[in-house]
Order: structure tokens, then C-alpha cells, then sequence
């Protein structure tokens, strides 16, 4: 009899290690396996919330087949512990074992509201836009000019969130005066700037930054990276440039920039530059007279002058030799790259064609048609305006 109870009992363990075996496994597929979910959605994590919560909001939303499942595999993974507050973008079919990687990961959110200062050359602006899941793009929400227009209900609101994230967009060509006007307006720094940055060392490009950053700290990191990319481009510069130094790269790539906004003629910009400098002749570039004028401090916002271009200032090329002594600008990594390697052209002049761009010439006859060229096209754009 106890032979017969014991070969049972031994028959049923053996049974149910099969079946709790293929319960594992099953589990295991369902954690690992792709998930259900037909469209990406965007996940908030809340702060203080817990494991248990989430895993529930992802059933409800159809992420998951399983909340239970869900929670013993980041359990078994020892993630359950390391939650992280935010808006996350979940992808079509993500499985249980990508989710968890995605709420642990930690970072910036991934999917939500984002506020975008930008600041350009003639404003700046602050933009509110959210990710749309379906199709993972951002969707504008409002759009407004902080200081000048009044403040959108909606700024207002997203900033009470905790997971709207904040972007600072520099644009190619700002003045560090105009950087630091800027950051002096966006509520979200705090801490005051005692001193201008000097022209030329902050790097336009996209700055994540949190509330409460200090402004400093911002221009610290574009000063950081603007050195990266004049140290990388001087390091890659054509041997037998005019150019003595770093400095000087960066000048003529600020002067390159405000010259023009077509990429693809930075190169050739470049080489009129850099031709005039080989032969000793004078840049004659009008950007740096408006400098001389403004000293980046605002937009001149009408046309030169005969007597400015005469006048002399350190930064007036038709009247001083060579570069002036200063950038006139923050120029991007494309108009630094230019200036280390420009185009091999004769080229030594040139003139707006009409298009957005440039038409370049060799000899002085050839640049006087090319004006003759663009004066009859401003002639013609203004007999449009005026109805005639």
C-alpha cells in the first residue's frame, strides 16, 4: 500500500514539474515574444508611482497581455525597483521584456509634450508641440514670441507637468548678444549672466535643458561645443590657408555664414574669401559693416549706407586690411568646415542672383554684369510691390 501511495506521489511531482515546466515557458513566451499592440502609444510614468500601477495602465491600454506576467519578469530581472518617471513611446508589437527596458531606461522622455525655444536672427520663439504616437511626429500645439506676445494658456499648462521636456534650437548666425537676450527671457533658467560671451563661441545647435537649469551652465555647454568644432575643423584645415589661427578660421566661417543661408555654396563663399586674402585684396563684405554698427546687438533692419560703408571701424572690410578682429556671428560646424576647406575657384567676387543664392565671377567685368543682373531684378521686384 505505502509502495503504491509513494509511486503516486512520485507520479503526480513528476506531472506537476511538467506542468509548472510548461507554465514557465509559456510565460516566458508571453514576456519575451512580441506584444499586442497594433499602434504606438506614449506611456507616462508618474512620479511615485509603482511597478504594480503601471502594469496595469499597460493592460488597459493593450500593451500587454498580462499585467501579472508583466511584473514577475522585470521581477525576475530585477528591474521592478528602478522605474523611472516620464512619457515614453511604446512601439507596435513591443514585448513585455522591451517595455520594461523602456520605463527602466531612464533619459530623456521619448514621447509627449516638448517646448522648443528657438532662437533665430531676427526672434525668438517658443514653440509647444507633442509627439503623436501613430505616427512619430511631433504636432504643434501653440506657437508664440515670449516677451512680445502674451503667454498661451497652453505653455502655461505644460510647464506644470513634469514630464514636458525643453529644447533650446540655436540658430546658424545669431550674435552671442542675441543668445544671451534670449536665455535671459526663457522662464524656465534661472541665474543671471554677468558677461556676454565673446562673438563667435557658442555653437548653434540643440540644447536639452531641464526647469531650473542656470543659464550659465547652458552657455557653458554651447561654448563647449563650439570649441570642439573650431579645434576639429582647424585640425582638418587645407594646408596652405591664409589663416595663422583657430581665431581666424572662426572669423572667416562667421563672415561665410552671414554671407549666405544656401549650404550648398559655403564652400565657394569660402574660396572668394580666401583668394582675396591670398592676393591682398579687401573682403568688401557688407555683414561686417552692419557688424561695425550694430556690434550684434539687434537686426539694422534696412539697407547700408554710402557713408557706412566709408566709414572706418575695426570691423569694416572695405576700409581695413585683411580679417576684422572679431567674429561677427556664431557660426555653425558647416561654416566652419567651409572655411578650413573651401572650394579651389578664381573666383573674387560675387553678388546676389535672385534665387536665395550667389553669382560668382573671376574678373571685375563679369561681376559688373552680374550686378547689372540683380539691379534690374530688384528693379523689377519693386515696380511689383509698388502695382506698377
Amino acid at each position: 500500500m505505502w509502495r503504491s501511495i509513494a509511486s503516486n506521489a512520485m507520479t503526480f511531482l513528476i506531472v506537476a514539474l511538467f506542468v509548472l515546466g510548461g507554465v514557465i515557458l509559456w510565460g516566458r513566451g508571453q514576456y519575451e515574444g512580441p506584444g499586442p499592440l497594433a499602434d504606438a502609444i506614449c506611456v507616462q510614468v508618474e512620479r511615485g508611482t509603482n511597478f504594480r500601477r503601471v502594469s496595469r495602465n499597460l493592460e488597459e491600454e493593450g500593451a500587454v497581455t498580462s499585467a501579472s506576467i508583466f511584473r514577475m519578469g522585470a521581477d525576475y530581472a530585477g528591474k521592478t525597483a528602478e522605474l523611472k518617471a516620464g512619457s515614453w513611446l511604446i512601439e507596435p508589437g513591443a514585448s513585455m521584456e522591451e517595455i520594461v527596458d523602456v520605463v527602466t531606461r531612464g533619459g530623456a522622455s521619448t514621447c509627449g509634450t516638448e517646448v522648443v525655444y528657438r532662437i533665430g536672427v531676427n526672434r525668438l520663439s517658443a514653440q509647444v508641440r507633442e509627439l503623436d504616437p501613430a505616427t512619430n511626429r511631433f504636432v504643434e500645439v501653440v506657437e508664440f514670441q515670449p516677451g512680445v506676445e502674451d503667454t498661451p494658456e497652453e505653455y502655461n499648462e505644460v510647464k506644470e507637468a513634469q514630464d514636458t521636456r525643453y529644447r533650446i534650437a540655436l540658430a546658424e548666425g545669431v550674435t552671442s548678444w542675441q543668445v544671451v537676450t534670449a536665455l535671459r527671457g526663457m522662464d524656465v533658467l534661472r541665474g543671471a549672466v554677468e558677461e556676454i560671451p565673446p562673438e563667435g563661441a557658442l555653437a548653434p545647435d540643440s540644447y536639452e535643458v531641464r526647469t531650473g537649469d542656470a543659464r550659465a551652465d547652458v552657455l557653458a555647454q554651447m561654448a563647449e561645443q563650439q570649441e570642439l568644432w573650431v579645434s576639429a575643423a582647424w585640425e582638418s584645415r587645407d594646408p596652405d590657408l591664409p589663416l595663422e589661427s583657430p581665431e581666424e578660421l572662426l572669423t572667416l566661417a562667421s563672415i561665410i555664414e552671414k554671407e549666405t543661408g544656401v549650404a550648398e555654396e559655403r564652400e565657394q563663399v569660402a574660396s572668394v574669401f580666401v583668394n582675396r586674402l591670398n592676393r591682398g585684396m579687401r573682403l568688401q563684405t557688407d555683414p561686417t559693416v552692419i557688424y561695425g554698427i550694430t556690434k550684434g546687438q539687434g537686426v539694422l533692419g534696412r539697407g547700408l549706407r554710402r557713408s557706412e560703408l566709408r566709414a572706418a571701424t575695426p570691423w569694416n572690410t572695405y576700409v581695413i586690411e585683411g580679417l576684422p578682429p572679431t567674429p561677427i556671428a556664431n557660426p555653425g560646424r558647416a561654416s566652419l568646415m567651409a572655411a578650413a576647406q573651401p572650394a579651389e575657384t578664381p573666383y573674387v567676387f560675387f553678388v546676389a542672383d535672385g534665387t536665395g543664392g550667389h553669382a560668382f565671377a573671376e574678373t571685375l567685368e563679369e561681376h559688373n554684369q552680374n550686378v547689372a543682373r540683380w539691379r534690374e531684378i530688384e528693379a523689377e521686384r519693386a515696380s511689383e510691390t509698388d502695382g506698377g
